[in-house]
């Protein structure tokens, strides 16, 4: 039996043993928790330091990345793993190994601006975490990081300009989606030589899955996958290989070399369709807090956040800020920790008394404050949000026989009614919202009213389709016609897999909708399929 396989009976036994018994105190569930996802102890200077000059492979297989751009400062990421599909990542067990980072104005590095060391701990599954501060804003930067005679592949990341800086264009990209298992990241290739400021992930980053060993719908020939990925994630070292999985992608880590990623989650990076502290099948809380957490450490550890993301326990604070001088400000949620568990039992239903309950929410009162106070206090002519599942109402036939989805906002309209009367609470005229989950590349009018076609339109929802999630997909979804007919404010339904770029100026916001033809194979060329247009001043989406 291996140091994995023994780790994750032990967790399992513990759900079991702790969805048998309820644990009635707060104490006692917290020392569940610890133990179950080996949290750090209090200090670090027990583990060994390892000499790079022992590590014999090289330690940067899963790439660079960089995220959360601020003015003048930036945050790097790499992870050592020479081996990173084991356990440790091939690393001697409970050493820590001494890592150095390079920023500079060049990609030759003749150009240094700051450089230093940091650990990269065994606790953190030997991940780094660079917050680099004191930079230029607005400009971009190379980095790299060394471990003993090895060197990283390089970076470019791009710091945010000034707080009152009056600039006038930013471009970024959303994706979302991406299902290792339903076919090749070819969509990342052609982002990372896109001209984008940042990149904002909408969730849905890792799935829990089970990959066999030729990869699913990649259909490797060439190689086979070890089998500890040909199950669900479950356990803390489980998530943590799944990540190495999908970041060991090559198309996936040209992506995040090429630009910094803002990063937020859905449901799959802990399990699929859980809402709050319940899981899927409605089991006890307590048990699956101990993989919620799991999980929400693999994710902090494997993502390019800074240190106020990072959880305690089963909780993380992902909501969050960006603001990109006077232009933009993106408001970055969570609609997955905090919300009422699905009504109705979850899937499409008729709405009624229980979906329409006032008390129910997608984000949490204090979520949904820090939201509207937001927009209170912004002074950017664009205000967007980066978040998950579709937002605008999504009728499922025309006429009065109608389903909605109870894992999106139609599942809480009282949550969204109070979010949009936030909008015409604060006056921001330039709303954006842009989603991910669906694995359809959507546009939308955000209307006052959804019920009132004639209502007027206060915003424009952005969808991005997956990167892979769907497998190819087709042009025009079965379901389009329908929907269209049910919902005059869908203006626009793709299929294929993708992304979405988004350029922002003084007078309107164009997306980009960028399809590739299939996923099935690597390699397929990208398209434009669809462009838009909304005026600042005059919400609404217009085709281009």
């Amino acid at each position: 039996m291996t140091d994995h396989q023994s780790h994750t009976d032990v967790f399992r036994r513990a759900v079991r043993d702790l969805g048998r018994r309820r644990f009635l105190t707060t104490t006692g569930a917290a020392v569940a928790l610890a133990f179950a996802v080996n949290l750090p102890a209090t200090g670090t200077a027990a583990a060994a330091e390892l000499d790079p000059r022992r590590i014999r492979d090289n330690p940067f297989t899963l790439g660079v990345a960089s995220g959360d751009p601020l003015p003048g400062s930036v945050l790097l990421w790499t992870k050592l793993a020479p081996r990173p599909y084991e356990t440790g990542g091939g690393l001697p067990s409970g050493t820590r190994v001494p890592v150095r980072w390079e920023l500079a104005r060049d990609r030759r590095f003749t150009k240094s601006v700051r450089r230093g060391t940091t650990l990269a701990h065994p606790e953190f599954d030997h991940t780094v975490h660079v917050e680099v501060t004191g930079l230029a804003s607005g400009c971009d930067y190379f980095y790299r990081f060394l471990a003993g005679s090895w060197t990283s592949p390089v970076g470019r990341t791009r710091t945010a300009p000034s707080a009152g800086a009056q600039n006038s264009r930013l471009k970024i990209a959303a994706v979302s989606c991406q299902a290792y298992q339903d076919g090749y990241y070819t969509a990342y290739g052609h982002l990372a030589d896109e001209d984008v400021d940042a990149v904002f992930h909408l969730g849905d980053y890792l799935y829990e899955y089970a990959v066999n060993a030729t990869g699913g719908n990649r259909h490797y020939t060439d190689r086979r996958l070890p089998d500890v990925f040909n199950r669900e994630t479950v356990s803390l070292e489980d998530y943590r290989l799944r990540y190495a999985l999908y970041k060991s992608d090559p198309d996936l880590m040209a992506a995040h070399a090429a630009h910094p990623f803002a990063m937020t989650w859905d449901d799959h990076e802990t399990e699929n369709n859980y809402a709050g502290d319940v899981p899927e099948d409605n089991g006890p809380s307590d048990a699956f807090l101990i993989r919620r957490a799991a999980a929400y450490r693999a994710y902090w550890e494997n993502q390019p956040l800074r240190r106020p993301q990072r959880p305690s326990g089963p909780d993380m604070k992902l909501y969050r800020r960006l603001r990109f001088g006077t232009l933009a400000q993106f408001d970055i949620l969570d609609t997955r920790q905090y919300r009422s568990d699905q009504a109705y039992g979850d899937g499409w239903q008729t709405p009624g008394p229980e979906s329409e309950n006032p008390a129910r929410t997608m984000t949490g009162a204090t979520q949904e404050r820090w939201l509207i106070n937001g927009w209170r206090d912004s002074r950017a002519l664009w205000n967007v949000v980066s978040q998950q599942v579709l937002f605008s109402e999504r009728r499922s036939v025309p006429g009065a026989d109608f389903k909605l989805s109870m894992d999106c906002w139609d599942g809480y309209p009282a949550s969204r009614q109070r979010v949009l009367a936030g909008v015409a609470a604060t006056g921001i005229d330039n709303l954006l919202v842009l989603t991910g989950d669906v694995h359809v590349a959507y546009a939308l009018d955000i209307k006052e009213d959804f019920r009132v076609p004639s209502s007027r339109t206060i915003g424009s929802e952005i969808v991005a389709t997956s990167i892979s999630s769907g497998h190819d997909g087709t042009d025009r979804p079965a379901n389009a016609d329908t929907f269209t007919q049910a919902n005059p404010h869908l203006r626009f339904a793709h299929g294929r897999r993708g992304y979405v770029t988004v350029a922002l100026g003084k007078h309107e916001a164009r997306a980009d909708f960028r399809a590739v033809s299939a996923v099935s194979t690597p390699g397929a060329p990208v398209s434009t399929v669809a462009s838009f247009v909304t005026e600042a001043g005059r919400p609404g989406l217009k085709r281009v």
